[in-house]
């Protein structure tokens, strides 16, 4: 039995459980390491199974709680050298004070890490990952896709808009988790300053509602069974226009109307995706 839950989407933290058979790895680590294994605990996955932790990138609400993580659970944790260096040096920075008390207590540190490139597969249990890049700005942000007992999973937030790499390796995908940030007009109108509002219009920025339908409208394949609408603002989007913008572009593509869009939430996890 293939798995995937979305423990947390959005702005305040990040966290989805992946999992076969034999594996299960967390992808991000965005939320406190109390409550990432508050809601693993809650959508009935084992945090002493876990297998690996991989980070996509070094935003604060991709990997907050991975320090403490880590260390508790003591399993491999993925990501790119790039993405670790500067992980390293900002955790160093905001901690300078810590450490002129406590000299020994390195926050940066993780005991069993793992460093992958995007564009070259690698394997975790009996879990193939490929990692790709993403337009974010970030330093070597990557979305990933899961190829598991014959089922093959894609997860992409946290991107400016729908590159042609992007749309390739999202192709044949049983299920789907992908960005679907904000409505452009609640966001052009709403209490984000300017410069704010820029970034996350930006082509490093956010996918917005309007950019996910002419992906789903046009360069989507149509083979995934669950839509997972993910990163939603809270500030500048609505769950159910999100869905409503998704739905709308699938309808005039008869075999997608199967499709079941789900919507990932910032407050408590999802329902699990069985494959």
């Amino acid at each position: 039995m293939v798995r995937m839950t979305v423990l947390a989407s959005g702005s305040k933290g990040n966290s989805t459980v992946i999992s076969s058979s034999g594996t299960t790895i967390l992808i991000d680590a965005g939320l406190s390491c109390r409550e990432i294994l508050r809601r693993m605990h809650a959508a009935g996955e084992d945090p002493r199974a876990l297998s690996a932790i991989i980070i996509t990138h070094e935003h604060q609400d991709h990997i907050h709680g991975l320090p403490v993580l880590a260390r508790k659970l003591k399993v491999p944790v993925y990501m790119t050298e790039p993405t670790h260096e500067v992980w390293r040096k900002w955790v160093r920075g905001n901690t300078s004070k810590q450490k002129a008390m406590f000299p020994d207590d390195d926050r940066a540190h993780v005991d069993r890490l793992e460093h992958f490139r995007s564009g070259e597969s690698f394997q975790v249990g009996d879990i193939a990952v490929t990692p790709f890049t993403i337009p974010h700005d970030a330093t070597d942000p990557v979305g990933l896709v899961f190829k598991i007992e014959g089922v093959r999973i894609g997860l992409v937030t946290d991107l400016g808009y729908m590159s042609a790499n992007v749309s390739m390796h999202l192709r044949n995908c049983d299920a789907l988790m992908i960005e679907s940030n904000h409505d452009l007009e609640m966001l052009r109108g709403g209490p984000y300053p300017w410069s704010v509002k820029q970034r996350v219009m930006s082509r490093v920025g956010h996918l917005s509602n309007e950019a996910l339908a002419q992906f789903f409208a046009s360069d989507y394949d149509g083979g995934a069974a669950f839509l997972v609408l993910a990163h939603l603002s809270e500030c500048n989007n609505h769950p159910e226009l999100a869905r409503e913008t998704a739905e709308r572009a699938l309808a005039p593509r008869g075999k997608l109307l199967g499709n079941r869009v789900m919507l990932a939430s910032q407050s408590e996890p999802m329902e699990s995706i069985r494959l």
